[in-house]
């Protein structure tokens, strides 16, 4: 039986560096009906095997927090565009310098809405404090989607506590990378929004959206529609930043237009601190303070 099980993973193995050493040379990759069907680019990459992907990127992920005890995740979304407070003003002042009133104007935006950076920071560190008291099967984890800006800062409040946090990532044309406060076993890439929206839901208690673009709106939108249709669980859904949310969304228009229901209002709660975010979230759940 071990010597099976040697001579198969060597096997395996041999597959994969055959592909290793053909891309080394820089010969180009050229189909091969020899070539073991799950170590073959030009197979796994026809549409008629997407499926096959959408399994990978689903199970890849879910293994991974399954071996690590990450069962319970709270997600934050926002801007990948928010900078950390010191950036920001690095920012200002190089604007200021150059007289550029586009320049200045913009970084006016950024040294504006980096509170918001530090804010998400803070909220990740109070998830991370509570949780270093529980069970392991109790703990709460911060989940982003791994990029810059306010998700850089939920991660990295995270990391100021030591704990294991998961950065979902997304293969993008200007090629956004995994931000350095994720833990680098929790670090994913994915080529399929719908499959890494879908890893958000499967263990998240609670979401909380800071300011952000288009992304958040979807993800939003999103989360808030499933658990109106009942295709998820009821979680706490925080918009953080009230001001920036009211002036952005008028969705008691909604009910006055009839397209929702008055209760459908009470989905999501406006925050503004992150000591009354946490609160909300274990309110919600009955937890100890």
């Amino acid at each position: 039986m071990d010597a099976n099980r040697y001579l198969n993973s060597n096997r395996l193995a041999d597959a994969w560096a055959d592909l290793q050493a053909h891309a080394s040379d820089g010969a180009p990759l050229e189909a091969d009906a020899y070539r073991l069907a799950f170590a073959d680019p030009e197979f796994l990459l026809r549409r008629e095997t997407r499926g096959i992907r959408f399994q990978l990127e689903l199970l890849k992920p879910d293994l991974a927090q399954q071996a690590l005890g990450v069962d319970n995740t709270v997600v934050v979304f926002g801007s990948a565009r928010v900078r950390d407070p010191a950036a920001a003003q690095e920012a200002m002042a190089q604007a200021e310098a150059s007289g550029d009133a586009k320049a200045i104007n913009k970084a006016r935006a950024l040294l504006r809405n980096a509170t918001h950076y530090e804010q998400a920071r803070a909220f990740a560190r109070l998830v991370a404090q509570y949780s270093a008291h529980c069970p392991a099967s109790k703990r709460l984890f911060i989940c982003t989607g791994g990029g810059p800006g306010i998700m850089e800062a939920a991660n990295r409040g995270a990391h100021d506590e030591g704990a294991l946090n998961v950065g979902l990532n997304i293969a993008l044309p200007h090629e956004q990378e995994g931000n350095r406060y994720i833990s680098p076993e929790l670090c994913f890439k994915f080529h399929y929004f719908a499959l890494r929206k879908m890893h958000f839901m499967m263990r998240a208690k609670a979401l909380v959206a800071f300011p952000g673009g288009f992304g958040t709106l979807d993800e939003l939108f999103e989360v808030i529609t499933l658990v109106q249709c009942r295709k998820a669980k009821p979680v706490p859904i925080l918009l953080f930043g009230s001001d920036y949310w009211r002036r952005l969304l008028n969705l008691e228009l909604l009910v006055d237009e009839g397209m929702v229901s008055p209760e459908d209002l009470q989905l999501f709660q406006y925050v503004d601190e992150p000591q009354a975010a946490w609160d909300a979230i274990a309110a919600f759940y009955g937890l100890g303070q």
